[in-house]
């Protein structure tokens, strides 16, 4: 699933008149470089969500001929769901036995996604998360074996849960927006929702105890977070170095 209904906010004047993941990087949209690494890893079933200019996005792939592939559209035209909210709303389209990829049209990623995938299957894990050690102000909070723990804000030394307690055996990362989901977890999101409306990182947060969610962090992989203008532009200077090389 590729989460491409945000507003985009951290764009504008972009995204006056465009969906975020039509934003180009280098030329190319958003949507259509997550949607190429997505193929590259061999995923043929692809489902993504739409509210922002929804019907631009829609137009595009038609366009594109869903390059080759089986795309669904999760329409959230009527109300924007955010991550939890969204995903519930695919259940019907992601429904199965098998674990779903879960990609943010507004992360930029060099990453071979088999890798997270394949992760995901050996550890049994209900939910593995893309985490990574970069500056920030928020951390998921993971044990020895990277299973989660919690989440903390170093700025105000907030803890969740309370009872949480951060020292040498606990280490912080910062979730980088690509998740893979096995169903296990629709049941205990359906119980979570107190409305049709909600992320899935205090999901995550609230359920870490019960579920088994796993950190990923492997080397040697560029990240860029290109949803606002200065990471934007620091990916297509990245891009540029790699095309001149």
């Amino acid at each position: 699933m590729v989460f491409a209904a945000g507003l985009g906010t951290r764009l504008k004047p972009l995204t006056n008149t465009m969906p975020k993941a039509l934003v180009p990087l280098n030329g190319v949209p958003m949507l259509e470089r997550v949607i190429k690494n997505i193929i590259a890893c061999g995923i043929t079933q692809v489902v993504v969500n739409i509210h922002h200019f929804g019907d631009q996005i829609i137009q595009f792939l038609n366009e594109k001929k869903n390059f080759g592939i089986n795309i669904a559209i999760s329409d959230e035209r009527d109300q924007l769901l955010d991550t939890g909210g969204g995903i519930l709303r695919a259940q019907s389209l992601l429904d199965g036995d098998e674990p779903f990829l879960v990609h943010n049209a507004d992360i930029f990623t060099d990453l071979d996604l088999r890798s997270i995938i394949n992760h995901h299957l050996a550890s049994g894990a209900d939910a593995t998360l893309l985490v990574k050690q970069r500056t920030t102000q928020r951390y998921l909070v993971f044990d020895q074996q990277n299973r989660m723990q919690g989440w903390t804000n170093i700025a105000t030394g907030e803890v969740k849960p309370a009872s949480l307690t951060i020292d040498a055996s606990k280490h912080l990362m910062a979730f980088g927006g690509v998740h893979v989901i096995s169903p296990t977890v629709f049941a205990p999101l359906k119980q979570h929702a107190t409305e049709p409306k909600f992320s899935i990182m205090p999901f995550y947060i609230d359920n870490c105890q019960k579920l088994n969610i796993q950190g990923f962090n492997p080397s040697g992989y560029n990240w860029f977070d290109i949803g606002k203008m200065e990471t934007l532009q620091q990916a297509e200077q990245f891009l540029s170095q790699q095309a001149s090389r």
